[in-house]
């Protein structure tokens, strides 16, 4: 089957634990809203507290798992997706791994002594906060990736997505990827996924960019990314030229950056030149959270451009997506698409 096993994502599987908060809640545990960072200390006992607090949602999350999830969604093609990872030996874990199946993703994940990663996720006026226990997550190893079953899923896809997310826990295994992408023609995306990744994992992304095909983010990521580089601007249609003009590995294909801006206007750039393109708006009383938008831009995106869809055809397939899951809690979606 020619589309077996063409997209292939890499990252922190995560249980997201998702609940609606107050603002008392986030000053305590200094959580800022639209904001993704790693659980330090104090966050700990803040799990608990969710769970016996407040309704609180399970739901199978992290941001690569996401995107891959609703790639295949779209697709609807059987086996089109791969996804790696680590995960724990546990309930959550056996969680995961039904969730993927019935999400029709071919998983190999790596199961480790540690428990499963958990993701919380605070919500207050349909906007989230991801605070993230690695825990499993964190103990993936390139040598998991190396063993021939799990190296056969690179030699077998065209496609390769790894979110920003896990240049915290493997950059070996992210580079032999990106390599391989490069040197066999293939497409390699990753995205921006947090202020914080821009700010301290600076050397890996800059050692991962010269790969990198398509870039993914959102306008706070990306102006965090301009200060970072000192490029003294908030423009987002300028930040975003100036990533894709960043040095390349490969001459094969051009960079391509996509901004996503919430309500606003999706900015691409390639080519030396900017494109904007409408984001399909959403009544304030249908949103239910935006946990998973940004991953679903990305999933509905790369559903097009692994079918080698123009650029337009695949951002309207990455609103079409987060439109889907915004008006759901968490990275869910109903049984069909219907993109046309």
């Amino acid at each position: 089957m020619e589309h077996e096993g063409i997209l292939l994502g890499m990252g922190n599987p995560l249980l997201d634990i998702s609940a609606v908060v107050d603002q008392e809640f986030l000053d305590r545990y200094d959580i800022k809203l639209n904001n993704a960072i790693l659980a330090e200390e104090k966050h700990l006992p803040m799990y608990d507290e969710m769970a016996s607090k407040y309704k609180v949602e399970y739901i199978a999350g992290g941001a690569t798992q996401n995107s891959i999830r609703v790639a295949q969604w779209m697709l609807q093609i059987p086996g089109a997706t791969s996804y790696m990872g680590s995960i724990g030996k546990d309930k959550f874990g056996e969680e995961m791994k039904a969730n993927a199946k019935l999400a029709g993703v071919n998983v190999h994940y790596h199961e480790d002594e540690s428990a499963t990663g958990t993701c919380s996720v605070c919500v207050l006026g349909g906007e989230r906060s991801l605070i993230a226990n690695l825990s499993a997550a964190n103990c993936y190893k390139v040598d998991h990736l190396k063993r021939p079953e799990n190296w056969a899923l690179v030699e077998k896809a065209k496609f390769f997505y790894i979110a920003g997310f896990f240049f915290t826990v493997s950059p070996e295994s992210i580079l032999l990827v990106a390599e391989h992408a490069a040197a066999k023609n293939k497409v390699f995306a990753t995205n921006l996924s947090a202020p914080f990744i821009c700010e301290f994992f600076k050397d890996v992304q800059d050692k991962v960019f010269p790969y990198v095909d398509f870039l993914f983010g959102n306008e706070t990521e990306a102006r965090t990314l301009s200060k970072v580089h000192g490029w003294e601007t908030e423009n987002i249609e300028e930040i975003a030229l100036k990533i894709s003009q960043l040095p390349k590995a490969s001459g094969t294909h051009k960079r391509i950056t996509v901004i996503t801006q919430g309500a606003d206007p999706v900015v691409v750039a390639e080519d030396g030149k900017v494109k904007l393109y409408p984001v399909i708006l959403l009544p304030k009383e249908k949103l239910i959270d935006t946990n998973g938008a940004g991953d679903a831009f990305v999933g509905g995106f790369l559903s097009q451009l692994v079918l080698e869809k123009p650029i337009a055809d695949c951002v309207k397939a990455g609103c079409y997506a987060a439109n889907v899951i915004i008006q759901r809690s968490g990275c869910t979606y109903p049984e069909n698409p219907h993109f046309e």
